[in-house]
């Protein structure tokens, strides 16, 4: 169901497409591009919500721990989040449509891989490889679409791609819980193929192969470095969270990604401004509370929103069709109440709603400790995920606009892209974290995941207070990297 919520800040990356480009790149094609956009973006935002739900059934048919239901979820994020700029870029130098159809096709292949997978092993390894196609095609499906319109073509073309991710991302528990119910967990992998294969006849007729003006320097070992690091902290905190007590192995996991992320911020420093996470962006005060709230308030919501329906399964009873339902409120109330949102911080700036949103968040979690105890779906679900809903609405909106308003026009694009990224680690960490909750039942069950709702409830007020704090200074240009 995050997915949903990522739509804010992917659409951020088409917007930061310079205008320039725009102009020079408009098709008389230009409505099959947006629809070519956006049922490649779909494959991502199905699939990464449609999983949440099924995550019971998987776990029942493959024997699978929870350790080994985190990596599902994990698997995915883990290349897409570590590789989502790197594949940006890589679409700015060899071509845009070319990476996004290497995308699609590999996100399809990996969803057979997928739905064919014999062990819990396979399925994670065929996640793996939707994750990479999704870090070649999310970037590249947005880039392309804010260069192929212009003006205030541009900002209802994106617009557009925003409802129509939204509406996947939210129809797609419903839709996958469906599914689980009647067919079994396999049949949400075959989604989406009839997609991918529309995907690529559409790119291949009708997306023109746009390039950057300019051909940046690919920075593949910040990009190797930032994998590694991401990946031997998500194993480490998956193990801790699992294990009965400490490990070496997990110490030194933990240890050696810790100590590859630092080599890759050194590394990012020497590369300057061709860097694919620039450190100028970072003496930006708005931005670090920027980035700040959007890794805390995604990794409350992350972890939270994967627990939500799993609990309603396992400890109320609820079906997947059922489950999936259960969280349908929090994209419609965010759909409703973004506009206004978004209208109201054009007025009284981004500090106030993105402070005062997350606390509201803080509350909702708090109220979904209630989830899986007494009481009927309309006492106890319902008020957490309205409650929820409206936080985010009050953070969302101004979120994208604050973002680029934040840094200089040069960087724009890779501090959209970044916070993209962030929403994404956000999750992964949070998920990562609660593998004991995933292997537990019955009253265990509930009190970790009741524990779990605790701390997203402190992450969610911990971003709202670094909104409040580093927001204070107006969002400036940051200095370049010299």
């Amino acid at each position: 169901m995050t997915q949903t919520l990522h739509t804010v800040c992917d659409k951020a990356i088409a917007q930061a497409v310079p205008q320039h480009a725009a102009d020079a790149a408009v098709t008389p094609k230009a409505n099959w591009v947006l629809a070519t956009c956006i049922f490649a973006s779909s494959l991502a935002f199905i699939d990464g919500s449609v999983v949440n739900v099924g995550l019971p059934a998987i776990g029942q048919s493959l024997s699978a721990s929870g350790a080994g239901l985190s990596w599902v979820v994990n698997g995915y994020a883990l290349p897409l989040c570590a590789l989502l700029l790197i594949g940006g870029a890589l679409g700015d130098v060899y071509g845009r449509r070319r990476l996004l159809m290497l995308g699609i096709a590999v996100f399809s292949l990996a969803s057979m891989v997928c739905a064919a997978a014999p062990s819990l092993s396979w399925l994670v390894a065929g996640r793996v490889l939707q994750g990479l196609g999704a870090a070649m095609l999310m970037p590249n499906s947005l880039a392309i679409l804010g260069a192929s319109f212009s003006g205030e073509a541009r900002g209802r073309a994106v617009g557009t791609w925003a409802a129509a991710g939204a509406a996947a991302g939210a129809v797609g528990p419903l839709l996958g819980g469906w599914l689980i119910d009647l067919v079994g967990w396999r049949a949400i992998f075959f989604i989406n193929l009839p997609i991918g294969v529309a995907a690529l006849a559409m790119a291949a007729r009708y997306v023109p192969d746009t390039r950057a003006d300019s051909h940046p320097r690919l920075d593949l070992r910040g990009a190797l470095l930032a994998a590694g690091g991401l990946t031997a902290v998500t194993w480490g905190l998956t193990a801790a969270s699992s294990a009965s007590g400490f490990q070496t192995v997990v110490a030194a996991a933990l240890g050696a990604g810790v100590g590859l992320l630092a080599l890759f911020v050194w590394a990012e420093k020497q590369r300057g401004d061709d860097a694919m996470m620039p450190l100028a962006l970072f003496s930006s005060a708005p931005f670090i509370g920027l980035s700040l709230l959007t890794l805390l308030l995604y990794g409350a919501l992350g972890g939270l929103l994967v627990l939500v329906p799993y609990v309603l399964i396992q400890a109320s009873g609820y079906s997947a069709t059922q489950a999936g339902a259960a969280l349908l409120p929090l994209p419609l109330v965010i759909a409703l109440m973004s506009s206004w949102m978004g209208r109201l911080a054009e007025r009284s700036g981004p500090r106030l709603l993105l402070s005062v949103g997350p606390l509201i968040v803080a509350a909702g979690c708090l109220l979904a400790t209630r989830i899986g105890g007494p009481g009927s779906y309309w006492l106890t679900t319902l008020p957490a995920i309205a409650l929820i809903a409206i936080g985010m609405a009050f953070a969302v909106a101004p979120l994208t606009s604050a973002v680029l308003a934040s840094v200089s026009a040069q960087h724009t694009g890779v501090a959209s892209g970044l916070n993209s990224a962030l929403a994404r680690l956000g999750g992964l960490i949070a998920i990562a974290s609660m593998s004991a909750v995933l292997a537990a039942q019955g009253a265990e069950l509930l009190a970790l995941y009741r524990t779990a709702a605790w701390f997203a409830a402190g992450a969610a007020v911990a971003a709202g207070v670094s909104a409040w704090l580093l927001l204070k200074v107006a969002p400036g240009p940051v200095k370049p990297a010299r």
